[in-house]
């Protein structure tokens, strides 16, 4: 039996071909490794770390200051990077177009052929209240296909419990790592924070791609609505104008707290709306990283 069906290599196709365009348009030039490994090609210094290698400390400058600096190269990195990416119920909402799901998968598509050819390790871990898949992160351009086949196959999961699978992730990944999350967030912010501090806390760097739908921020709806519960299946009927403006208070008090949150345990934290281009977002976050945040 075909590990896929005809359904999924098509959108398989159209996945491997959104990704090579995304990612094509700037790698060259642009692309300059934001992140440092093994080269031939200096690139700066940075201050040694007690424990690291000797290799590539810069014994000149240990001469005339005293002080160890490390000798950083571009183009071939050692980076691992971890994407994780959430499919919950609530990420295959839209309100038009384009699910959450389908942008994060176009995202995460992106990032992973952009890590691997620019030399890095690119892996890929899919949740909803539990691990659904691990693959390691590996550095051939052919692994790209597996992680575009385990994206294209996932399906609506459960309720969202950020902080189980997350803490399990973080306790697996042994070796210091780039991990970036993709996730509409939906769950307690305490939890979310506690998830990512447990990250911060084995030294992973952490970037978050907060995604999310123009009407879960503006909730612009026209007539009386009846909203479910894509988790639970709760539904109700409103007015969306009668409480759009206390609606917008609250969601505007839990961007603003996970956003400062962040920045207070040096996550990097990027809301995405899915209205916006992924071709776009990833010009906007190389060129953020190239100025060293």
């Amino acid at each position: 039996m075909a590990l896929l069906s005809e359904e999924h290599l098509a959108q398989l196709s159209r996945l491997q071909l959104s990704a090579s365009q995304i990612v094509e348009g700037f790698l060259i030039g642009l692309h300059k490794s934001p992140y440092h490994g093994f080269s031939v090609e200096f690139a700066d210094h940075r201050q040694y770390n007690p424990g690291e290698s000797l290799k590539n400390v810069d014994w000149k400058i240990v001469a005339r200051t005293g002080r160890y600096y490390v000798k950083r190269y571009e183009e071939e990195t050692n980076l691992r990077c971890h994407i994780l990416l959430d499919h919950s119920r609530s990420m295959f909402y839209s309100s038009s177009g384009t699910t959450k799901i389908e942008y994060a998968k176009r995202l995460a598509a992106a990032l992973a052929w952009l890590m691997i050819a620019q030399k890095d390790a690119a892996g890929l871990y899919t949740f909803n209240h539990q691990i659904t898949g691990i693959l390691a992160p590996k550095a051939f351009r052919s692994y790209t296909a597996q992680i575009f086949a385990q994206l294209v196959k996932l399906e609506a999961g459960d309720t969202t419990d950020i902080l189980s699978p997350l803490h399990q992730i973080a306790e697996s990944i042994k070796k210091r790592s780039l991990v970036i999350l993709i996730s509409d967030l939906m769950d307690d912010p305490e939890k979310i924070l506690q998830a990512f501090k447990h990250f911060r806390n084995h030294r992973h760097e952490l970037l978050v791609f907060h995604i999310f739908d123009p009407q879960e921020q503006e909730l612009n709806f026209k007539r009386e609505t009846e909203f479910i519960d894509s988790e639970s299946g709760e539904k109700i009927t409103v007015n969306p104008w009668q409480i759009r403006e206390e609606y917008q208070n609250l969601y505007g008090d839990f961007y603003q707290k996970l956003k400062e949150s962040c920045h207070q345990i040096e996550v990097e934290y990027n809301p995405v709306s899915t209205s916006e281009d992924v071709g776009d977002l990833l010009l906007k976050y190389l060129s953020k990283r190239k100025k060293g945040l």
